[in-house]
């Protein structure tokens, strides 16, 4: 073949990478689906089952585990990836319903903390075993020991990249 009759290769797309492939779509998509059903199916079955929402469910269980049932609110938020404004107006909610106390940080007041009470612990010990038992036959028993371990790790790789400074 002679050179005038060569065809010149198309020029590299510079963009190329800033694309998913077929198999990257469909994964991504997944997630996507997962990311926007999971915690759905989770909110319903916490507000059938326990009149609670994720997020005060996810509340309570955080101040059950913390020392003295005690935690900044401003940790609070962070933990449940929540705006400091949008956690007060719940946790007022809670305290309305006799579930947590806030008061001012004794070691800097200039932070409030929320207080797990006796009540909140009951009730978040009334919902666990359904809300453990969806979580379980949702996610738990649907993957081998191995499968969820490296789900685990995967995400928590995820998140690390979302955390992290660098963004």
């Amino acid at each position: 073949m002679n050179t005038r009759d060569e065809v010149p290769a198309p020029p590299a797309d510079e963009n190329a990478d800033l694309w998913l492939s077929s198999g990257e779509l469909a994964s991504w998509l997944s997630v996507v689906r997962l990311m926007t059903r999971l915690p759905w199916a989770i909110d319903a079955q916490l507000q059938r089952d326990a009149d609670l929402s994720m997020v005060e469910y996810m509340t309570l269980a955080m101040l059950s585990e913390a020392p003295e049932w005690t935690l900044r609110m401003s940790m609070l938020a962070e933990n449940t990836s929540t705006s400091l404004s949008r956690l007060s107006h719940m946790v007022k909610r809670l305290e309305g319903r006799g579930y947590v106390r806030r008061e001012p940080d004794p070691a800097d007041g200039r932070f409030t903390n929320a207080i797990l009470l006796p009540e909140g612990m009951a009730k978040l010990e009334a919902a666990a075993p359904a809300h453990v038992a969806y979580v379980r036959r949702l996610v738990v028993d649907n993957l081998s020991g191995e499968r969820l371990r490296r789900l685990g790790q995967d995400a928590e790789r995820i998140l690390q990249r979302i955390d992290s400074p660098a963004r």
